[in-house]
C-alpha cells in the first residue's frame, strides 16, 4: 500500500483523498457479512455518493438507497440499478421520477401511501412498496441524529397500524441507529419484534436501516451474524436488508489541507488552514466531534496549561464565521506556513454535506489507487460557486 505522504506533491491542496485499498477492505468485509448472515447490504447515498467510485462498489454490492429524486436518478444512471427509496414525504411534481428510478419505495405515513399507491400500481408491477415504522426505541445519544425521539416525524407507531396492512405494503423499514455496535441492534431488534411481529406474516422484506458501523474495529460481527440468523430462523420468508451509510466509507480517506498563517491571541496560537470546518467538515461542528489529525493529538483545552504546551495549536478555518475553529492539538513538531495538515476519516458524511460558504475554494476530490496512482475526480472552480448563486 502506497503511503499518502509519498504522493502529496501529486495531489491538489486542499483535497479529499479516498484510498482504494481501504475502501476495498471495507467492501470485502461487508460482502462477507452479507453472505454469512443472508442479509443484503445497500449503499446509502446520504453518506457517500461519489459516483466515479461506483465501479468498485459494484464488484461487492448490487443496490443503493436514495432519499430524493436526485439520489434515485444517481442510482439508476451511475450505479446502474434502481434505488430503494425512502423520503419523509413525496411530492406530486417529482413522484414520476421516484417511480422511474426506484425498485422499492418506502412511505413515511399511511396518508402518503394512500395518496401515491394508485400511481405506483398504474406505473409498474415491479415496484415493491413499504412503510416506515418507528420502534419507539433508540440508544442514540446525540438528539440531532435520533429518529425515535418523542415527537419525531419519522415512521408509524405500532398502535397506529391497522391489524391488516393495506394491500400493496410488502415491507417494513426501521431506522434508529447511528454508528452503533451489534449489541445495540440486538436490543433494538428485541423491542421491534415484540411491537411489530404480528404483522411479519404479511411482509416480504424488512429494511433495518443504517447506523450499523460494521467496519469499525471494535464492531462485534459474530453477534450481528448470529442475531440475523436467529431472526431468519423465526421468519424465513422475510428478506433482510441493511443500508449503513458510514460503514462503507469508514476510515477510507482523508482531507489534505495546509497551514496558510499562524496567529496568536491571549496565549493561544491558531493555525489558519485553507479549509473550513463549517464548509468542509460540517459534522465536526454539528455533531460535534473532534477529528483525528495525523502527527498530532488532541489535548484538553479546558486546562489552562494546555495553551502553553510547545507545538500546540488551535486549528482555524479560513471563513468569516467566528466559530470556524476547533480544539487544541499538540503536533510532533512546530508547524510551518505552507505545510500540509491531514485530517483522518473525512469521506463519509463529509463530501455529501460540504458547501461553498464565503466562496471558499472547495477541496478537490480524488482516489489514491492500489497501484499508487492518483486519479483526480473533480477540481472545483469559481464557476461552481457562481453557477449556484444564479
Amino acid at each position: 500500500m502506497i503511503k499518502l505522504e509519498k504522493i502529496l506533491n501529486l495531489i491538489p491542496n486542499p483535497c479529499y483523498v479516498i484510498e482504494e485499498s481501504l475502501l476495498r477492505k471495507n467492501l470485502s468485509l461487508i460482502k462477507d457479512i452479507s453472505t454469512s448472515a443472508d442479509v443484503e447490504f445497500i449503499l446509502a447515498f446520504k453518506a457517500f455518493a461519489l459516483w466515479k467510485s461506483f465501479p468498485i462498489f459494484k464488484e461487492y454490492i448490487s443496490s443503493t438507497t436514495a432519499s430524493s429524486p436526485y439520489e434515485a436518478r444517481l442510482a439508476f444512471e451511475e450505479f446502474g440499478s434502481k434505488a430503494h427509496t425512502y423520503s419523509p414525504a413525496y411530492e406530486k411534481e417529482t413522484f414520476d421520477d421516484i417511480m422511474r428510478y426506484s425498485s422499492h419505495i418506502t412511505f413515511n405515513s399511511l396518508g402518503q401511501f394512500n395518496s401515491f399507491y394508485d400511481d405506483v400500481k398504474r406505473y409498474s408491477t415491479h415496484i415493491s412498496c413499504g412503510i416506515r415504522v418507528n420502534p419507539e426505541y433508540s440508544e442514540i445519544i446525540t438528539e440531532l441524529y435520533n429518529p425515535s425521539a418523542p415527537g419525531t416525524r419519522f415512521g408509524i407507531l405500532s398502535n397506529n397500524l391497522p391489524s391488516v396492512l393495506p394491500i400493496g405494503i410488502d415491507g417494513f423499514h426501521m431506522h434508529c441507529h447511528c454508528e452503533n455496535n451489534s449489541d445495540v441492534f440486538k436490543r433494538t431488534l428485541n423491542v421491534f419484534e415484540k411491537k411489530f411481529c404480528k404483522w411479519f406474516p404479511q411482509l416480504k422484506w424488512i429494511n433495518f436501516g443504517g447506523g450499523h458501523l460494521v467496519t469499525r474495529n471494535d464492531y462485534n460481527i459474530p453477534l450481528l451474524v448470529n442475531t440475523l440468523k436467529s431472526f431468519h430462523s423465526r421468519y424465513p420468508w422475510i428478506r433482510l436488508i441493511m443500508e449503513p451509510g458510514s460503514a462503507f466509507a469508514w476510515e477510507t480517506g482523508t482531507l489534505v489541507a495546509k497551514v496558510i498563517d499562524i496567529v496568536e491571541n491571549a496565549g493561544i496560537k491558531t493555525a489558519i488552514l485553507n479549509v473550513s470546518f463549517t464548509a468542509h467538515m460540517p459534522d465536526c461542528l454539528e455533531m460535534p466531534y473532534h477529528p483525528v489529525i495525523r502527527y498530532a493529538h488532541l489535548i484538553d483545552d479546558t486546562k489552562e496549561s494546555g495553551n502553553s504546551l510547545p507545538n500546540t495549536y488551535r486549528l482555524g478555518g479560513n471563513s468569516c464565521l467566528s466559530g470556524d475553529y476547533m480544539g487544541l492539538w499538540k503536533f510532533d513538531h512546530e508547524l510551518q506556513i505552507g505545510e500540509p495538515v491531514i485530517f483522518e476519516d473525512m469521506i463519509h458524511y463529509t463530501t455529501v454535506k460540504t458547501n461553498m460558504f464565503n466562496g471558499l475554494n472547495h477541496p478537490s476530490i480524488g482516489m489514491l489507487h492500489c497501484d499508487g496512482s492518483f486519479e483526480l475526480y473533480r477540481k472545483f472552480t469559481y464557476h461552481d460557486y457562481r453557477n449556484r448563486m444564479c
